[in-house]
C-alpha cells in the first residue's frame, strides 16, 4: 500500500506520510520530487494512492475523488502501516492536504505529531467565498502550509485577510502557483521553489521532534 522514500545517509528521525491531490497520483512527478527531497533530510516518506487513483490507473480512465468520508476511511487505513517506533507525520498536496488535516481530528487515529499540506486548497478557484477551513478549530496538533503566492486555491493576498479560528502556520513560495511553480519571469526555478518547500517542511518536522525529546 506505501511506496517508502527511506532517510538517506542517516536514520531517520520522523515519518511523513504523505497523500496526492485530485487530479494526479502518488506517482506524478510533484510527489515523487517532494517525496525524495523530504528523505534527504532524515525523514522517512511513504506515499500511496487512495482507491479512486488506483482504480483510475488500473482501467486508464480518470476518475473524481471519492467523498471525504471514504477519502478519510482509507487515510486511516493507511496509517496501520505506519513504522511504530518512529513520530508519525501526515500531509498531502493540495486535497491530500485536506485530509490529513481532517484526519488528524479524528479520535481513532494513532498520534499524529503534526500536519504538512503543500497548496491548501482554502477555497475553489474564483470562489473565495467557500472556505475549507472550518475544522482548523479542532487541529490538535501543529500545521504548516506551504502555499505558492499566486495559488488560485488562496493566494497570499487573500489569505493575508481571512479571519482563521486556530490557524495553520503559513509558508509562501515565491510566485509559485497551486504546484508552487514560479513564473519565468520571477527568477526563481521550480526546483528552488520545491527545494525550499521541502526543507520548510523537514525543518518543521525536526523542530517538533527535538521538542517532544527535551
Amino acid at each position: 500500500m506505501l511506496q517508502w522514500f527511506k532517510s538517506t545517509g542517516s536514520k531517520a528521525c520522523a515519518q511523513f506520510i504523505f497523500a496526492h491531490g485530485a487530479g494526479a497520483g502518488s506517482d506524478s512527478e510533484f510527489m515523487q520530487t517532494m517525496a525524495k527531497l523530504i528523505s534527504q533530510q532524515g525523514i522517512d516518506v511513504a506515499l500511496f494512492d487512495f482507491q479512486y487513483m488506483q482504480i483510475a490507473k488500473e482501467t486508464g480512465k480518470r476518475r473524481p475523488p471519492d467523498r471525504a468520508p471514504k477519502l478519510l476511511a482509507y487515510f486511516a487505513e493507511v496509517l496501520a502501516e505506519r513504522q511504530p517506533e518512529l513520530p508519525l507525520f501526515i500531509g498531502g498536496k493540495s486535497m491530500g492536504g485536506r485530509m490529513a488535516s481532517m484526519l488528524c481530528t479524528e479520535q481513532n487515529i494513532p498520534k499524529v505529531s503534526g500536519v504538512v499540506a503543500f497548496g491548501y486548497p482554502f477555497h475553489p478557484p474564483g470562489k473565495p467565498e467557500k472556505l475549507r477551513t472550518e475544522h482548523f478549530a479542532d487541529v490538535p496538533c501543529p500545521f504548516l502550509v506551504l502555499q505558492g503566492e499566486r495559488d488560485t486555491f488562496g493566494n497570499q493576498q487573500e489569505l493575508a485577510e481571512l479571519e482563521m479560528v486556530n490557524p495553520p502556520e503559513i509558508k509562501f513560495l515565491k510566485d509559485g502557483d497551486h504546484s508552487l511553480k514560479p513564473r519565468k519571469k520571477s527568477g526563481i526555478t521550480e526546483q528552488e521553489n520545491l527545494q525550499q518547500a521541502a526543507d520548510y517542511a523537514a525543518q518543521f518536522i525536526m523542530n517538533l521532534v527535538a521538542g517532544d525529546e527535551q
